[in-house]
């Protein structure tokens, strides 16, 4: 059975795997290495304890005296969605003084290429990591509890955290926002967004949603999910499809601007009138929105602000005397523009 350090913040060693192993360092090194003669029966019992720890190899074991370099993990899950480039210049200027220097890494929204960025940011020994999202694998999960440096989780804080967390509560701003359209008037809600096995943010504004409009005894009336990157086409034929299979619907709530964008311009390209006959609504307050006909109903989800607290907390500067285990979470502004009626 995997013995995991007494101190949580210590980093895992050759020795840690090898008293899981039952193997010698030596044999251990020559596993991880990929080098020497080593029996299959070992090499998989090496692997599988290193895996179980969260061992992550030093690349640059007695390169340095101190162990770490100056830089700072930031792992994502997308560059084509325009909320994380403004996570990252938060990030990046908020480091911009203290020496560390930010490197990124994309996962695609995906848990095993997750698991792979993080082993090889990790194998760096970065002086800390910040990381998109609560829900990780078991093995990357391991990988952070043992990482030995500051880890931050963003954009989210309807979960448990391995350390600090910075972001918001994507339930409450779903249940926010459903307010906002029963408070309009509008009864019969469809709603299109991503397909969210991996996109637990998106699922989790789903759920506070639905839960929303129970309250006001009223339940989503359609739906319509895409997989792949968000983008205005797939919002204008989203919107076509959802209101040709139910032309009845009075409002569209979409789980990012970007396709929120294109519905809007879909549905005025339509002759619909927006908002009396049909309100829409967005999620993140990119900036793309200040340049539409008109302005998108969305919620302000805080990007560059998560940044900017999850580097103050890796470059060592906590809030109220706290150092590690900080939860940060910030209130989302919800913004009603052109597209939901005013009473």
């Amino acid at each position: 059975m995997a013995r995991f350090p007494a101190d949580p913040r210590r980093p895992l060693t050759l020795r840690d795997v090898s008293e899981a192993s039952g193997v010698s360092e030596m044999t251990v090194s020559r596993v991880l290495r990929n080098r020497g003669d080593v029996s299959e029966a070992t090499r998989v019992k090496v692997l599988e304890a290193a895996r179980t720890l969260g061992y992550v190899p030093n690349k640059i074991a007695g390169a340095l005296a101190s162990q770490r370099v100056n830089l700072v993990g930031v792992i994502i899950p997308s560059l084509s969605n325009l909320v994380f480039p403004e996570v990252l210049s938060g990030i990046s200027a908020e480091l911009e003084d203290t020496g560390l220097q930010p490197v990124v890494g994309v996962t695609n929204y995906r848990p095993d290429k997750e698991e792979t960025v993080l082993y090889e940011m990790l194998s760096w020994r970065p002086s800390g990591v910040i990381i998109a999202g609560l829900e990780h694998t078991e093995a990357a999960r391991a990988m952070l509890e043992n990482a030995g440096v500051p880890v931050v989780e963003i954009m989210d804080v309807d979960g448990a955290g391995v350390d600090s967390v910075v972001g918001i509560s994507h339930r409450r701003a779903g249940r926010h926002m459903a307010e906002a359209i029963v408070a309009a008037g509008y009864r019969k809600i469809g709603f299109l967004g991503t397909k969210m096995p991996e996109d637990h943010r998106a699922r989790k504004r789903f759920e506070g949603f639905s839960e929303g409009l129970a309250e006001a005894g009223l339940a989503v009336s359609d739906t319509e999910f895409y997989s792949g990157g968000s983008a205005l086409l797939k919002g204008r034929e989203m919107t076509q499809a959802i209101l040709a299979r139910n032309p009845d619907l009075d409002f569209l709530y979409y789980s990012n601007d970007m396709i929120g964008a294109g519905g809007l311009l879909w549905c005025l390209e339509n002759g619909y009138d927006v908002p009396e006959r049909l309100g829409l609504a967005g999620f993140n307050g990119v900036d793309l929105l200040e340049g539409l006909p008109r302005r998108l109903a969305t919620m302000d989800a805080c990007r560059r602000e998560i940044g900017r607290k999850a580097a103050e907390i890796i470059a060592g500067r906590p809030h109220g005397g706290m150092i590690g285990g900080e939860v940060i979470e910030l209130e989302p502004v919800l913004q009603l523009g052109d597209t939901i009626r005013r009473r």
